[in-house]
């Protein structure tokens, strides 16, 4: 995992994601999980190409279980787009780096 990349948990979570100036993708996600580790470069690539025009966080599910019962996390990777605090686009499963690229687009 780069430096491009800040693992979030629920003390600073709220914090980082509605204090942001640009949008936040979060990575709901964990150790176990092997589609999480399949797209975990490719976020982190994501981020440092974009650095200044978006924020790329995690959280891991086990660690921080309020978080996601909180944002309804049912499987995982889920990808949160939050923008001005809210949740603006859910991206479930893994993808490839291109059509991560399409759908976090509108937010690039």
């Amino acid at each position: 995992m780069g430096d491009n990349v800040t693992h979030l948990s629920e003390a600073t979570f709220s914090e980082e994601v509605n204090a942001s100036d640009v949008p936040v993708v979060v990575d709901f996600w964990a150790e176990w999980c092997g589609p999480c580790k399949m797209i975990a470069p490719l976020l982190d690539e994501i981020a440092s190409e974009n650095a200044g025009k978006i924020r790329i966080v995690k959280v891991n599910v086990d660690d921080n279980p309020g978080l996601a019962r909180q944002f309804d996390v049912m499987s995982i990777p889920t990808l949160m787009v939050f923008s001005d605090g809210e949740v603006k686009r859910r991206l479930v499963g893994a993808k490839g780096k291109a059509q991560l690229l399409e759908d976090l687009n509108e937010f690039l």
